[in-house]
């Protein structure tokens, strides 16, 4: 069952590789609690089906980055970029992107997190296995606020601007 605007975000982990080590958060990958991340906070969350992938990379973390004093300005506390890689991969990712300290790069390394949102992907035929669809929701204090999902490989309503206009 797909997550729906309303709903509370199911429990879960997500993994980070942490650049600067700080009390609390070792350098390298660290596991944080879904739950723990999103109190009290609004996030802004796009879900995509790979790193280092064409439209990923060339369009949907790079509007985020882009866009990321306006998502502030709009009173967003964190921007968060989740796929189905390890922390690791991630980490490079978002270095490569220029996202660090401006979009969270959230590894679900083995699909569960995007598997209790029902917004997994079978991506086998690529030979990529389960991924994430590609989509983008607003999060205020664990609940969903607004929920897109892109249909048929498209990228037209998960991107940076149109969360924008939701915002607004």
């Amino acid at each position: 069952m797909t997550i729906n605007i309303g709903d509370r975000l199911p429990e879960g982990t997500l993994a980070e590789f942490v650049e600067t080590e700080t009390e609390g958060c070792a350098l390298g990958p660290n596991t944080f609690q879904v739950a723990d991340l999103v109190k009290g906070k609004k996030i802004a969350i796009f879900g995509l089906p790979g790193a280092y992938t064409p439209t990923c990379s060339a369009q949907h973390v790079p509007g985020y980055v882009q866009h990321a004093a306006e998502f502030k300005a709009a009173g967003v506390d964190e921007i968060w970029c989740i796929s189905v890689n390890d922390a690791f991969v991630m980490g490079a990712w978002g270095r490569d992107q220029k996202a660090t300290g401006i979009v969270r790069m959230m590894a679900d390394g083995n699909a569960a997190f995007s598997k209790a949102l029902g917004l997994d992907a079978d991506f086998s035929k690529f030979g990529m296995g389960t991924r994430s669809q590609r989509y983008s929701m607003l999060v205020e204090d664990g609940v969903v606020k607004q929920l897109n999902v892109e249909q048929g490989g498209g990228f037209e309503v998960s991107n940076a601007e149109t969360m924008l206009k939701q915002l607004a």
